[in-house]
């Protein structure tokens, strides 16, 4: 296929064949390079034949084969014109995301504290791929109605912590009504947990500040302990995600829909599955909002008692919480007119701009914070929302891989991987040493390159970046 620079840090496929719009890549020369070597930029073009997309199929700098689309892709389609939704541009982790937490500790206070703080966590956080939670079983109704707020008047984590969370920690129109009994029965016992693969809660440093204003307004400060935590919507989501791509997959020859590949399979956003499919993944989206909630509260928890002091003698509170697999009704410009499009980010965070009606009034005037993880063991960073975002007010989710996890197995033994982790002062609790590699640093893209090609293409500016000095993985 024809790939073409058409600015810094933005890469284009020209319209053709059953192509409804161009594709369209945010990345580096090596970025992109990196990309040619699996599928991912054809799956950049079939998500281009989707019926409704608007614009370009995009996707962001940490890009690498999904299902159907590519992880790291952005599509929006327009509602009112017949434009579709597909799970396979939200992926099975429906509402996986990011919640970090700055805290009033310091470098130094972790190296005092650090065994008795990483041994706090590693009994605190649920973690694995089976069964495991903090909150029990007769929470799940509430949490998949109302979000984050249920797991807070559950005793979970403080009021302010709502102010700071994408849509309050609650998509619309939650119900468990439409979540299957095996939706239910899978994700009944894993509220406030971890999960495993490339989930973790990671204890980091801010290293260094680049945006002095939002950084103040973000509560980092160089040198300021930190607390990441990346998961999602456990075994719900993906059962959620693998009932209706059955259903919608069975439904697209009634709506008249033929698309390249049969993981994208979609429906218009206005039929009866599509609607469907939207409540479904809001009601499984409430689940991650409060799963991340209710694991935070255990990490101010845990962090407490390894100090010996109350968890508000912490300050351990929230900076942001943003989800990057999800599909949301927005009303964008397109072509002159604002348009109700449905913005599918997979992979993908969302990215709002100084000034957005949606920000809490403390961060209004600097943007939202923008959360890239790094792989384990290299730098996350934090970025904030720019105007004029040119991807539907999006930006990248993280580094992105850059090795199947099979080969990634290859490389070195686990053991490995650790010893050479904790020889850079870099703790490590995991759940399963053997699986340390297919999350090892060389499985990873350079996040430093990803947020680079963010600030060029104007996605997103940087703001801090943190080292890890420890690390929980499932």
């Amino acid at each position: 296929m024809e790939l073409r620079q058409v600015d810094p840090g933005v890469w284009e496929i020209p319209r053709e064949g059953a192509m409804r719009v161009p594709g369209r890549v945010f990345a580096t020369e090596d970025l992109i390079a990196a990309a040619r070597d699996d599928q991912a930029l054809r799956q950049v073009v079939n998500v281009a034949t989707l019926p409704g997309i608007v614009v370009a199929s995009m996707a962001m700098p940490d890009i690498h084969w999904g299902y159907g689309f590519p992880i790291g892709g952005v599509a929006a389609t327009d509602v009112e014109a017949g434009g579709v939704i597909s799970p396979g541009g939200v992926g099975f982790d429906i509402c996986c995301g990011v919640r970090l937490l700055t805290s009033a500790l310091t470098a130094e206070d972790f190296e005092r504290h650090r065994t008795a703080i990483m041994d706090q966590l590693d009994r605190a956080i649920p973690r694995g791929l089976g069964e495991g939670a903090i909150a029990g079983k007769a929470l799940l109704a509430d949490v998949l109605e109302r979000g984050a707020e249920a797991a807070l008047d559950a005793g979970f984590g403080t009021p302010g912590d709502l102010e700071r969370c994408e849509e309050r920690g609650r998509s619309p129109g939650g119900d468990p009504g439409v979540i299957s009994e095996l939706a239910l029965r899978r994700g009944g016992r894993q509220l406030g947990s971890l999960g495993a693969g490339n989930h973790f809660l990671e204890v980091q440093i801010v290293d260094s500040v680049h945006d002095e204003t939002a950084a103040e307004a973000f509560g980092l400060a160089e040198g300021t302990m930190c607390v990441m935590i990346h998961c999602g919507s456990r075994g719900l989501g993906h059962q959620t995600c693998t009932d209706h791509l059955k259903v919608l997959g069975a439904a697209m020859a009634r709506h008249g829909i033929d698309v390249p590949d049969r993981q994208l399979a979609c429906v218009p956003v206005r039929s009866p599955e599509g609607e469907r499919y939207l409540s479904a993944m809001n009601t499984s989206a409430n689940f991650a909002w409060a799963n991340r909630h209710i694991l935070a509260h255990a990490a101010r928890e845990a962090v407490a008692k390894a100090l010996g002091v109350d968890p508000e003698a912490t300050g351990m509170k929230l900076v942001y919480d943003v989800a990057h697999n999800l599909a949301k009704l927005e009303r964008h410009v397109v072509d002159g007119a604002e348009r109700l499009v449905c913005v599918h980010r997979k992979g993908a965070t969302r990215a709002l701009p100084p000034g957005h009606p949606d920000l809490p009034a403390d961060l209004r005037p600097v943007g939202q914070p923008v959360l890239i993880p790094g792989s384990m063991g290299t730098a996350s960073w934090v970025l904030a929302g720019q105007p004029d975002n040119p991807a539907f007010r999006s930006a990248a989710h993280g580094a992105g891989r850059l090795m199947s996890r099979k080969r990634a197995l290859k490389v070195s033994p686990g053991r490995e991987v650790r010893d050479e982790l904790e020889a850079r002062g870099i703790s490590v609790r995991p759940g399963s040493t053997k699986l340390l590699s297919e999350e090892a640093p060389y499985a990873y893209k350079d996040v430093d390159a990803v947020v680079e090609t963010c600030r060029l293409a104007g996605l997103a500016r940087p703001v801090a970046r943190l080292r890890p000095v420890g690390v929980v993985k499932g």
